[in-house]
Parts: structure tokens; C-alpha cells; sequence
């Protein structure tokens, strides 16, 4: 799902719309359609679909001979489809297995006293977690109702490992290299690649603290009593209170973050005091849906990514028992910094190694983490060809995805690697792209990154085809990829228009047959935003649980 999923998005790109090769006249073209089975257009053509335009594409994955096709040429919105492009091409070019390793190395000299008169300094791998989402296993650990979507969304279930755990265990490293006590700064070195532009909320950086959120949890309260809370990563950097409380049964949900998405934390991390203030109220028995239960989440944004790690990583080293001198809260020093790459082993004291890439892989496309999709599209080019710019990853990946997948640049538009904004492409890129990838080494950790219809990830909650024997049994046999893009309907102001609703990936068959298979629907006005993308979510699930069953 898109971060902007149920969210509506105020901007539109009139360019790239009017350039857009679909049909809105709402009627299939039954010239392309004659192979789709009536099952399936009877979910195409309900009446909410009514000047809506939907494109199809299922092949068959070994021969990759067409099943059924429905405008498969046609330019569409396909949203966070997009990630599968991004994750495809890292997995090939980093490997499943390989592990980012972050380090820490030390400047100046040690003394007698455990005194290290110089700098500590923090090199970002562009490790997404950074040991906060590790599980004992090894595994990164997720939830259906991911944080990042907590606003959007409207709640979120945490992950249960501490989000500074890598911090911590980095801080413990440093105290039994036999450093008491630093006489200097602590730095984050975060030139790996240079920091680009999240979706006009902040720019972006190769280190990161619990995604780059701070989490809120509210529990219940009785009517007139503010509503109890808790934040996490607890840090001096960003401190949060609250003034929620609960209203009368009658009473609307109204809940207010300050600074809020378009005024962020950008002018006060690295100051004293940097607060992130929530005010409001709930109704006496206030449902916080999706999830149906209190703790009630929202989220603030870190926006400045660096100089929240200096201090989190400060505050970790005090806890350790290693003294700082330097100020727990400022700006990241950059400037102090030594030539890139001029570390040399001797000056190493610590080291965190992350899980296997594969799992940053399924953190990205289980739950559709747009900020981790733009950060795997820099790492990608960093591989690739040392590309260190988003424009030069996405230049490079035009050059990758001709010449591995014969995918052509007018089959499709992307701007970042997530799926943001204008992103579009036709039904046959991206099977290519995902047939493609069946015969590449680490296919196995690709497809298992992709959310499982009624299971896990972003398909978790579309079950809405288990009403149907015949088609219950598609639980768990389609793997794919959502994206979801709304914006503001031009044509009825404070109204949605879902531009976009896709799901690509692949299905075993009842029959046992292996298919590929991308379907969108575009262009569908939904009045009520959330109440009204939910069904079509819904379809497009019913939609592959038929094709399990046709096949």
C-alpha cells in the first residue's frame, strides 16, 4: 500500500494525466476482453465502476503464453506495484544473503584512562532497521497494520522489539573496546548517498531510528479524563505531550498532531526543546479501526534523520557507561568529518551487522514501506554502477530494466522508487518484470516478499472472497503486490478519486498451474474515502481468488 493509501493527496500532475493513454469511458472494450472470463467482468462492471477503467494481464508463469488480457498496453496507475521493479532489481544485484554492515570508528587517540580525545563516528549503511524491528530469530519483524501507516490509516500495531536496540548494542561495543569516556563529537557519517527529497516531507538519509517515526500510543480513558499515553524511541531529541482526551458518546473523533505532515520536525531536532503535541478528543467508546482495539497510534516524522541518530546514539553510549562531552542535542557536524572512505580497520570499535537483505526485501513489500522502497532504489544504483542520486538510480534503472527484462521506458513513469505520485505503467512491463524474475537465483525471497492474500502484509484484511466456497481455498496461493493512489476528485471538491487500485504477483492455481498476473482499476470516485477504497480492495482480491480457481 502507499504510504498516501485511504489518504486523500491535494496534488495532482496535469502533465503527466494528460498524457496518461487510458480510456475513462467507464465501458470494456469488448475487442480486448473476449478472453476474460464473465466471473471476473461481473466484479469489472458493477455499477461502481461506472467511468472507471480497469487493465488485466494473466500469463502463464513458465511459458508466458496470455491466459486472459485486458488492456495490457494501455498506460495505468499502478502505485506501489511500482516496488516490485525496485525489490527485483536489488535482490539481483545485492543478493538475498548479503548483510549491511554498519560501523562505528574512532578518531584521535585512547589514553591511559579509557579517554578517547577525538570523535566517534557513526557510518550509515542504509540498514532500513538498524536492530529495531529484530526478532530473536533473526527475522525483521512486521505487523499487519504497519507504524508508517498509522496516520493515513488511522491506527497501527507496533512491532514488539525496541526500535534502539542496534544503538544500544553499538554503545555496548564502544564500552568494552575500553572507551570511558569521549572528549569529542559524535558524528554520523551519512554521505553513502547523497539525501533526497521523501515526498516533500523531509530529506531523506542513509541512517535511520525507527523508520523515521516516533511513535504515540494512547490507551482508553474514562469521558472528561485525558487519555493516558506513551512514545517511543524515548529521546531528548523529540519529546511528545498530549491533551486527548474523551468526549461524550456523541461526540466526534477529532485527533490533531503539532507540528502536523506539512509543518514537521524539520526547524526543531537538533534545538532545545523539539515537542510533537496531540489535542483533541475520542467519543466514550471510540473504535480506533482497522485494528478494532486500543492502543490508538499516530505518528510523528523525524525530518532530520542524522542529527536525531547523533543523539540517540549519546544517549545509548551514557547508558553503556561511556561519558560524551559533547552536547547530547545539536546538528549532525559534517563538517568535521574525514574524507569519505579514508576509515581504516585499525580505527574500528564496533560494528552492526544487519539481518539478511532478504528481509529488508519483505519489510518493503510485505507492508508497502515507501520511505524503504526510495532508500532500496539508492542502494540498487550504489551496487549497479555507484550511482549516488536518485535521478542517476532512476537514469540507470532505465538502462537495467531494458536490457534484463526488454522492458521499454515508454512502458512506463516513475519518480521515486515507491510508487509516489504520477507512477505509471502498462500490464505487460510489468509482467515482463515479475516473469523475469522467476528465472533470477533469489526469485524464492522475492516472491515470499509479497504480501499472501489473507494472510499477511497489506492482503491481511482482504478475505472478503472466503464468503464463497468455491474460492476460500486461494487463501495463502496468491502472493502479490497492492498499490493504492488517491487524490482529490477534481469534479466534486472534499471528495476522492482512487486513481489507482493494482495488484501484481503470482498465483499457484487450484490445478497447481503457476500464473503472473497484474490487474489496476483506475479513475473510481470514492466519495467517502476510506469506507469507499476498502470494497474495491476487496474485489481486486475476489478477482484473484477466481483466477486460483478458473486455473
Amino acid at each position: 500500500m502507499n504510504r498516501r493509501f485511504l489518504k486523500i493527496v491535494m496534488r495532482l500532475s496535469a502533465i503527466a494525466t494528460a498524457t496518461l493513454l487510458i480510456s475513462c469511458g467507464g465501458s470494456i472494450d469488448s475487442s480486448n476482453s473476449t478472453a476474460v472470463p464473465d466471473s471476473i467482468l461481473q466484479v469489472m462492471q458493477k455499477p461502481v465502476y461506472k467511468g472507471a477503467t480497469w487493465s488485466l494481464q494473466v500469463v502463464d508463469q513458465g511459458t508466458g503464453s496470455v491466459i486472459y488480457d485486458l488492456n495490457s498496453s494501455s498506460q495505468v496507475y499502478i502505485a506501489s506495484v511500482r516496488k516490485v521493479f525496485t525489490t527485483g532489481n536489488a535482490l539481483n544485484a545485492i543478493g538475498a544473503q548479503h548483510r549491511a554492515v554498519t560501523p562505528v570508528y574512532k578518531t584521535g587517540t585512547v589514553d591511559a584512562t579509557g579517554t578517547l580525545n577525538g570523535n566517534l563516528i557513526l557510518v550509515a549503511s542504509g540498514d532500513l532497521t538498524m536492530g529495531g524491528r529484530a526478532n530473536p530469530d533473526g527475522t525483521i519483524a512486521l505487523t499487519s497494520f504497519d507504524h508508517n501507516e498509522a496516520n493515513g490509516l488511522g491506527n497501527a500495531v507496533l512491532s514488539a522489539p525496541d526500535p534502539l536496540a542496534g544503538y544500544n548494542a553499538l554503545a555496548q561495543q564502544v564500552a568494552a573496546a575500553d572507551i570511558t569516556k569521549v572528549n569529542g563529537d559524535i558524528v554520523i557519517d551519512d554521505r553513502l548517498f547523497t539525501a533526497f527529497d521523501f515526498r516533500d516531507e523531509f530529506m531523506a538519509t542513509p541512517i535511520f531510528v525507527n523508520d523515521d517515526q516516533v511513535d504515540v500510543s494512547f490507551t482508553q480513558s474514562t469521558e472528561g479524563q485525558p487519555l493516558p499515553f506513551d512514545y517511543r524511541p524515548k529521546s531528548a531529541a523529540v519529546t511528545v505531550q498530549s491533551t486527548l482526551s474523551t468526549g461524550s458518546a456523541s461526540s466526534l473523533a477529532s485527533i490533531e498532531l503539532d507540528p502536523d505532515e506539512r509543518q514537521t520536525f524539520l526547524t526543531c531536532i537538533g534545538t532545545t526543546p523539539c515537542v510533537g503535541s496531540v489535542s483533541g478528543s475520542v467519543p466514550v467508546g471510540y473504535v480506533p479501526v482497522p485494528v478494532n482495539t486500543f492502543p490508538l497510534v499516530r505518528t510523528f516524522r523525524i525530518t532530520a534523520p542524522s542529527s536525531y541518530a547523533r543523539t540517540v546514539f549519546i544517549e545509548a553510549l551514557t547508558r553503556a557507561g561511556v561519558t560524551v562531552t559533547a552536547a547530547p542535542i545539536g546538528v549532525n557536524a559534517t563538517a568535521s568529518l574525514p574524507a569519505k572512505g579514508s576509515y581504516s580497520s585499525a580505527q574500528q570499535v564496533a560494528q552492526l551487522t544487519a539481518a539478511p537483505y532478504a528481509q529488508d526485501i519483505r519489510f518493503v513489500n510485505k507492508v508497502s514501506y515507501n520511505l524503504g522502497a526510495d532508500t532500496t532504489l539508492l542502494m540498487w544504483g550504489l551496487a549497479k554502477n555507484n550511482s549516488t542520486t536518485m535521478d542517476a538510480a532512476l537514469t540507470a534503472e532505465q538502462t537495467e530494466l531494458q536490457s534484463t527484462f526488454a522492458i521499454s521506458p515508454s512502458q512506463y513513469h516513475f519518480v521515486d522508487g515507491s510508487g509516489g505520485g504520477e507512477t505509471t505503467a502498462n500490464a505487460k512491463a510489468v509482467i515482463s518484470m515479475m516473469r523475469g524474475m522467476v528465472s533470477k537465483p533469489d526469485f524464492a525471497a522475492y516472491k515470499d516478499s509479497m504480501p499472501s492474500l489473507g494472510v499477511d502484509g497489506s492482503l491481511t484484511t482482504v478475505t472478503a472472497f472466503e464468503s464463497d466456497p468455491t474460492l476460500a481455498g486461494a487463501k495463502g496461493q496468491v502472493q502479490a503486490k497492492t498499490g493504492t493512489y488517491v487524490v482529490e476528485n477534481p469534479a466534486v471538491p472534499g471528495t476522492g478519486l482512487l486513481r489507482g487500485q493494482a495488484l501484481a504477483g503470482y498465483i499457484t492455481a487450484k490445478s497447481g498451474r503457476q500464473l503472473v498476473f497484474f490487474m489496476t482499476v483506475n479513475n473510481v470516485p470514492v466519495p467517502g474515502g476510506v469506507s469507499d477504497v476498502v470494497p474495491v480492495f476487496n474485489d481486486e482480491g475476489m478477482i484473484a481468488a477466481t483466477l486460483w480457481k478458473l486455473q
